[in-house]
């Protein structure tokens, strides 16, 4: 929605160079902690939902790591081909029928994507907001979340539907980019670098 509305917050730096505060839209931490949810010994994950700054980043990410990433529909496959360097194009997939384990969906996987999982599916979001869960025999993990140190008091969750004191990783992203004083805009097309959030 942002990259559409603004830029992911890119045309507000453009029009305002001299901001005195940083534009921070939390996507490389979101990327970091969705890459880090994913089970340790995967080799194969299947990618479906609306691509964007952060479905490329994941992407991306996963293929650095050598994980095989799938897509249940060609033009998916076709746009994410398109738009990560030719060192991916061995990691790409378009599914074929079996379906991995391991799902990384976002905003516009349906009911009927849902259905062609197998049983002990894990969907992972890359969104603010959690897919619809339809299937009592998968698993579904939370949006994209870090859990609130301990020493905070009276924090419960930031979002109604994340378990208790857990915090959106573009919220905490705001807080770590101002507490290490990082001095980059992340926003518009640019992003943290996953291994430095």
């Amino acid at each position: 929605m942002g990259e559409g509305l603004n830029g992911c917050g890119g045309l507000y730096v453009e029009r305002h160079p001299q901001l005195r505060v940083r534009v921070v839209d939390g996507s490389g931490l979101a990327v970091a902690v969705v890459v880090n949810s994913i089970p340790k010994g995967t080799v194969r994950v299947l990618f479906r939902g609306r691509l964007t700054k952060v479905a490329y980043a994941i992407a991306f990410a996963l293929c650095q790591r050598g994980i095989k990433v799938a897509t249940l529909h060609e033009h998916e496959y076709k746009m994410l081909k398109k738009s990560l360097n030719h060192e991916c194009d061995s990691s790409l997939l378009l599914s074929s029928g079996h379906a991995p384990k391991a799902w990384i969906v976002g905003d516009d996987i349906t009911e009927e994507d849902q259905l062609k999982a197998s049983r002990g599916t894990l969907f992972i979001p890359f969104t603010q907001f959690p897919p619809k869960k339809l299937r009592g025999d998968c698993f579904y993990h939370h949006t994209p979340a870090m859990v609130t140190p301990p020493s905070l008091e009276n924090v419960h969750s930031c979002e109604n539907w994340l378990p208790r004191r857990l915090t959106s990783a573009w919220h905490v992203a705001g807080i770590l980019h101002a507490a290490e004083g990082w001095e980059e805009h992340e926003c518009g097309y640019t992003i943290t670098d996953i291994n430095k959030a």
